[in-house]
């Protein structure tokens, strides 16, 4: 039971972050000319906290989305801070420029905190295992304790997309999807 909630924790996390732009996880040089073969992972061993590069923890503390809205934004639910970048193609009234402008400062500052609880909780994993302390128990509490972080943090984005729908009228729903080519 235990190496299955370990399992169900990992899958969890890794499928909260496969959202994540692939450029900033990976560094596969094309041009390496190198005498020894490296593998997909060399030089990440330098990183403060060994899932996340420098641009990803600089997302979360930033309260980024990170594209983990995507559900929401593809499926025609539009997101405040595009909305405010499309402010004048989508002719928004002043009171909604507002709204959504108050909307876009109260999601940052959830999203900051909800980032820097995905970086507590990613740091004591990466702790376990670079202190050499990782047991089956602990990386099963550890995982658990940075998926539910991370939903936590998706959630922040999604939720905001939600209420969007109660500002916008549906003809600028329509518009922002066609103006953000859905």
């Amino acid at each position: 039971m235990r190496i299955a909630r370990l399992i169900l924790s990992a899958t969890a996390t890794a499928l909260a972050f496969t959202a994540l732009p692939a450029a900033a996880q990976h560094s596969h040089g094309a041009h390496q000319h190198q005498s020894q073969p490296q593998g997909a992972y060399a030089g990440m061993q330098k990183r403060a906290i060994k899932a996340f590069s420098d641009q990803q923890l600089d997302d979360l503390r930033a309260g980024r989305g990170m594209s983990l809205a995507l559900p929401a934004e593809l499926n025609g639910y539009p997101g405040p801070a595009h909305a405010l970048e499309l402010a004048a193609r989508l002719k928004l009234s002043t009171e909604q420029k507002s709204r959504i402008e108050k909307m876009f400062e109260q999601m940052q500052q959830e999203a900051k905190a909800a980032g820097e609880e995905v970086i507590a909780a990613e740091t004591v994993l990466d702790t376990l295992f670079r202190e050499k302390r990782a047991t089956p128990e602990r990386v099963a509490s550890a995982t658990a304790s940075a998926a539910q972080a991370t939903g936590r943090l998706r959630e922040t984005h999604l939720r905001y997309h939600l209420v969007m729908m109660e500002v916008l009228s549906a003809e600028q729903v329509t518009a922002y999807n066609r103006l953000r080519g859905y």
